[in-house]
């Protein structure tokens, strides 16, 4: 099955992400992660075959985070609630997203994609 990534192309991350797959000749498909961004029940699948804590999900390096002032919201914030915020916006998600429909990865850490995606 390819894989499906969420990324956003002005996104350095994801443009390494992006030419290690290729380099990897791996199959994929891109979604513009603004313009198509992944729906609440999207979100809540790929959070749930992550592993991950759904804050992870959230990019908080980023200009929409720091101006919705979302640091301190984020800590208190039911999960339901994070879904709603990370559904309002792709900007506010973490990216890459990259799934196979069981595994996911968020963000692009070399060895991370090396142990999930190439075994």
């Amino acid at each position: 099955m390819p894989l499906t990534m969420y990324s956003y192309p002005k996104c350095g991350t994801c443009r390494k992400a992006k030419k290690w797959m290729e380099e990897n000749q791996l199959e994929f498909e891109e979604i513009h992660i603004v313009d198509s961004p992944p729906s609440k029940e999207e979100l809540k699948s790929l959070h749930e075959k992550s592993g991950l804590n759904v804050k992870k999900f959230f990019n908080t390096s980023g200009k929409k985070y720091r101006e919705l002032g979302l640091k301190d919201k984020v800590k208190s914030a039911s999960d339901e609630e994070l879904f709603d915020l990370l559904a309002s916006d792709g900007m506010l998600i973490k990216r890459p997203i990259v799934t196979d429909g069981s595994k996911v990865t968020v963000g692009f850490k070399e060895e991370e994609y090396e142990e999930t995606w190439l075994k």
